[in-house]
């Protein structure tokens, strides 16, 4: 028997922090949930983790592994907390981060504003060096002017440099050369280079990752040793992870050498969740749902996959407007954001209107209800009115929400302004959360060529359950799903995710004239970088690599990524590419074009671990069990259906049953979340624990 049998996920939100502890020899979870302390992310780690101890006592010292997932780097990529960072590239290109694509987001705003770049223009410097795209050198550097431009940036203080080159991903060696010079002219300095951050085409692109890298490093480096040290000093002695936004989880380590990749570490992890219950129950359109206190989430999932994209924008000056942010070249899950959560701030806009979001109270103060000083009215505080929340077991009781401040909010800041009744006003901030979050989500669901009338809708997050109904009602849905302990799915989603990492190359070759072995050993040498990220946990034989090819047709702006079969390149035809390419461009685009070449743009490997996934445990009826010992009592919440408020009959979650179903209205109450069903809709509990509820068509 091993003596650490525990894992523990911890994921900190913008309002909550939740906790989910998986004992590996009996399958048991336990769960847990506190408020986000924004000044110190780990206070919250460590309170919760001595909350946790009440229940199981001792387990710090029997942990094998703390999966972590954060918003620390995003939060302070929007708020402009980084480091102070300088940048190195060639002469010519000290301007690319204001240049960027030359796009404008909405080309008929004469005002339309652009994020200001993480490094200003006195910061960024050159030096005269010029590579081709070949990877030839034109100019050599010269290691006395680098020498200066290094010590000039030091001068003016700088905390972090970046060196992003012209085709550095062709021939680093000049990068090398500055990161030499530099390491011996500030020892202690950190540094990010584009050839280990990015070594890809577009010269926008890698240019901004390696900033933002450089911009957050020393921040995510000082966060992840404190992290580190207080669970140390507490009886920690496992193993720590932190969750990639690409879905994978990576070591301690790694993250704070390239704390770009964990941008979107948090949100992922319900997606992972969504990701394997898909897969567990063979849902083949799963419209993965996650509602916290600060944002929603959500995600198509097809056939049991979450789509990954290559790219994506933080810190947006127009939130939902794609352009006005900062462009981040890493994997990603393919994610939308709403900003819409319990903490959402309901006002009257400039034009009378009722506003909600995407301004929110986040954890300090919260809501009115919370009690903490909040003053603007909530989602949070809406749903409370509505019934739909019990102000005495918000958090399982450990919470209490305090319903007339609410209401006295909602009267004086919506119903009296805009001159409705306090139910119009608290339904209307409801239903017009739903129907933002709707819109989004049926423009998501077209783009990935789904159909919202046949996808089934999983719920996560404190509010997710809350709001899922609603959600469904107005997207056809006919079906949703809330797992266990859906409160906390993105903590049970750490446990779902591979050890896995992902690492490209660019290097512009044409099918017909590229050079099988020279493309092999590009790939080999991907397969051995990422190897050692990975061997830190395992052996070489433990090690699955995946490879695949980002191409296009000569000429083409975009590329397509087209798998390509493990093992050695060199055993692959021309033909059997080209047909890999032509199977997913006529996937993607209805059809192929026989006639055109194609080219090489990106060579990608993901290297992996054999999953440690989570079991999930089969419940079975005890001798007795009736589903009146599940009913807690009835209570008046508001019916859409009725317009009215109406009895809706309280269930206690844990006290549900496989094969027990019954009709709405009902509400279902767990520690963490609530979920609220309509009168047209069916619930039934499978052996697993899961809700199903069946809506009739709309």
């Amino acid at each position: 028997m091993r003596d650490k049998y525990y894992r523990l996920g911890c994921d900190i939100g913008g309002t909550f922090t939740d906790f989910v502890l998986l004992n590996d020899q009996t399958g048991e979870i336990t769960t847990g949930k506190c408020l986000t302390t924004p000044r110190d992310p780990s206070d919250a780690v460590e309170e919760g983790i001595r909350a946790l101890e009440a229940t199981a006592p001792d387990f710090v010292a029997k942990l094998d592994e703390l999966i972590h997932g954060t918003t620390l780097v995003i939060n302070s990529i929007i708020e402009r907390k980084g480091a102070i960072t300088g940048l190195i590239t060639t002469k010519g290109f000290r301007d690319v981060l204001e240049i960027g694509r030359e796009i404008r987001y909405a080309p008929y705003d004469v005002f339309a504003e652009f994020p200001k770049p993480l490094v200003p223009r006195r910061y960024r410097t050159e030096v005269d060096e010029r590579v081709r795209s070949d990877g030839s050198v034109i100019k050599a550097l010269d290691t006395e002017e680098a020498r200066q431009t290094v010590r000039a940036l030091l001068d003016m203080g700088v905390e972090s440099i970046a060196v992003c080159l012209l085709n550095s991903f062709e021939n680093p060696s000049h990068e090398l050369m500055l990161l030499e010079i530099i390491e011996k002219e500030a020892p202690g300095i950190s540094v990010s280079i584009s050839y280990h951050v990015l070594p890809q085409i577009k010269e926008y692109e890698r240019t901004s990752t390696t900033v933002t890298n450089a911009y957050v490093k020393p921040l995510t480096g000082r966060y992840l040793s404190k992290l580190a040290a207080r669970l140390e000093s507490i009886g920690f002695k496992g193993k720590l992870f932190i969750m990639l936004s690409s879905g994978g989880v990576t070591s301690v380590e790694t993250a704070a050498e390239f704390p770009v990749r964990i941008i979107e570490s948090g949100p992922t992890a319900a997606v992972i969740a969504g990701q394997y219950y898909g897969k567990h129950f063979n849902i083949p359109e799963m419209f993965c749902f996650d509602m916290g206190g600060t944002t929603a989430k959500s995600c198509l999932i097809q056939k049991g996959v979450a789509g990954v994209v290559p790219t994506f924008e933080v810190g947006r000056v127009q939130r939902f407007m794609k352009g006005s942010g900062l462009t981040i070249q890493v994997p990603v899950v393919d994610l939308m954001e709403i900003g819409a959560g319990g903490g959402s701030i309901a006002k009257v806009s400039k034009l009378g209107t009722l506003q909600v979001g995407p301004e929110s109270s986040g954890a300090d103060p919260g809501p009115i209800c919370y009690g903490r000083g909040g003053t603007g009215p909530c989602v949070t505080d809406a749903d409370l009115l509505l019934g739909y929340l019990d102000e005495n077991y918000f958090l399982g009781g450990t919470m209490n929400l305090d319903k007339e401040s609410a209401r006295r909010g909602v009267e004086e800041g919506i119903a009296k302004p805009l001159g409705v009744s306090f139910i119009q006003a608290v339904w209307g901030i409801h239903d017009l959360i739903n129907e933002t979050m709707a819109a989004a989500a049926k423009t998501h669901i077209a783009e990935k060529g789904g159909n919202p009338k046949i996808v089934t809708i999983a719920a996560f997050g404190g509010a997710g359950p809350v709001h899922a109904y609603g959600l469904a009602k107005k997207l056809g849905a006919p079906r949703l799903l809330v797992p266990p302990n859906a409160g906390v799915g993105s903590a049970m989603g750490f446990f779902t995710a591979p050890r896995a990492f992902d690492l490209l190359r660019s290097h512009k070759v044409p099918l017909a004239s590229v050079n099988f072995s020279e493309i092999e050993d590009i790939f080999r040498g991907l397969e051995a970088d990422a190897g050692k990220i990975l061997k830190k946990e395992a052996t070489d034989e433990m090690i699955r690599y995946e490879r695949s090819l980002d191409m296009r047709f000569v000429g083409q702006g975009s590329e397509i990524n087209v798998p390509v079969p493990a093992g050695d390149f060199t055993k692959l035809q021309r033909a059997d590419i080209r047909r890999f390419f032509d199977d997913v461009y006529k996937k993607l685009y209805g059809r192929t074009y026989p006639e055109s070449e194609v080219e090489f743009i990106n060579f990608k490997i993901r290297a992996s671990l054999p999953e440690r996934l989570l079991q999930l445990p089969r419940f079975s009826r005890k001798k007795g069990q009736s589903l009146d010992a599940a009913i807690k009592g009835q209570r008046p919440a508001y019916s859409p259906i009725a317009r009215d408020f109406i009895p809706y009959t309280v269930y206690d979650r844990y006290k549900l049953f496989p094969a027990a179903e019954f009709q709405g209205p009902a509400i279902i109450e767990e520690k963490e979340s609530t979920l609220i069903v309509g009168e047209d809709g069916h619930v039934s509990i499978d052996d697993f624990g899961f809700l199903w509820i069946d809506l009739k068509e709309v």
